[in-house]
Parts: structure tokens; sequence; C-alpha cells
């Protein structure tokens, strides 16, 4: 049985809830732009979007597919174009509410948690300019030219388990949790909160 107090800790995803907008579609929209794509890629991009839309395919088969648009882009090519991402969303696109919120969390001791879907290839910089104590995104590895999720996508009940993992055995307690979705990690959390449109509801 855990005997240590328990970690005080305040759980935000990131897409659609610190950051307004989706960094899985603007930073599709960003690489190609720097790339010239053609519009034949874009189709085979949104297609897969069709497909998880439908049951069709899984989270983490979703994600592998959609961003075989990085295909050939090595990580430290990916990584210096999430850095000029970045620099261009944050933090003007962010939802400065949930800003201020994360300051008076941090100002009481509270350890701020950032746990998205979003692959750590390219979320991994945001946080060079966000500096979350913890942040757990989607693992990929860089293999024969292609990223492959290593393990399951960073949602739902995943987001959990990658949580228990990080604290390897010590135990946190969940102030408060904020997601664009319902989610199960609400069910732990003192206060959960939705986020729609940059506006908070809390369930």
């Amino acid at each position: 049985m855990l005997t240590n107090t328990p970690e005080k800790i305040a759980v935000f995803d990131i897409n659609g809830t610190l950051y307004n907008k989706k960094s899985k579609d603007e930073f599709f929209r960003f690489v190609c732009y720097k790339n010239s794509y053609k519009l034949l890629d874009i189709y085979h991009i949104f297609l897969y979007k069709l497909l998880i839309k439908m049951g069709a395919i899984g989270q983490t088969e979703f994600k592998e597919n959609f961003f075989n648009y990085l295909d050939n882009l090595p990580p430290e090519v990916v990584n210096q174009y999430a850095r000029e991402f970045w620099s261009i969303e944050y933090s003007r696109y962010f939802n400065h509410e949930l800003l201020e919120r994360v300051d008076y969390l941090r100002k009481q001791g509270i350890k701020i948690c950032c746990v998205s879907g979003g692959l750590d290839v390219y979320m991994e910089p945001l946080y060079e300019m966000f500096p979350a104590e913890v942040h757990l995104n989607t693992r990929v590895k860089y293999i024969k030219n292609t990223y492959k999720v290593m393990g399951e996508a960073c949602k739902g009940k995943e987001k959990i388990r990658r949580l228990d993992e990080y604290f390897e055995g010590r135990s946190y307690h969940i102030v408060e949790a904020y997601s664009d979705d319902i989610e199960p990690l609400f069910d732990l959390a003192d206060k959960a909160f939705k986020v729609e449109k940059g506006r908070l509801t809390q369930v």
C-alpha cells in the first residue's frame, strides 16, 4: 500500500483546450506549406480522417497513417519545423483564461501535467515555451523513413496509464482536469472542465 502523501496535479489536454486549435491539422498545413505538397497528398490524408469517423480504423492506426506526410522527414527536421510552428502559435492562439489558471495553480504548488494525443516529435518543442512539469504525448519512433506509434495513442484510458507510468507507483491526486472531450480521467479529478470553443463548463 502506498503511504506517501499524494502529489497534487492538474491535468490539461492541449488540442482544443489549452491550444484553441488542433495541432494535428494546423501542423499538417504548416508542413504542407513548407514543402509545397500536392493536392493528391492532402486528399490521401483526409481520407483517413473520414475512416476514423466511420469507425473503420482505431486511433493508433489513424495517427500512423494520417502522419504519413512526415515520411522521409527525419526527427531533427520535424523538430525544427515544430519549433517554427509553435513560435507562431504560442501564445497567440492559446486559451488565456486557462494560461492564467495554470499560473494560479502552479503558485499553489500544484504540478501542471499536459497529457495529449499529439505526437511527441512535434509536441515536445512546445514545452520549451510552455514549461509544464509533466508532458506526455503519443510516442513515436522513426523507422525506415516513417513514424510508428510506440504502444497506444495517448487518448482516453491510455492517458491514465501514462500518468501511472510516469509516477512509477507514487501516489498522485488530480485536483483539476481540462479537456475538449469527456475523458476517463475526469472521474479521478476533484473538478473537471470541458472546454468547448474556448469556454469552460464544469462536468
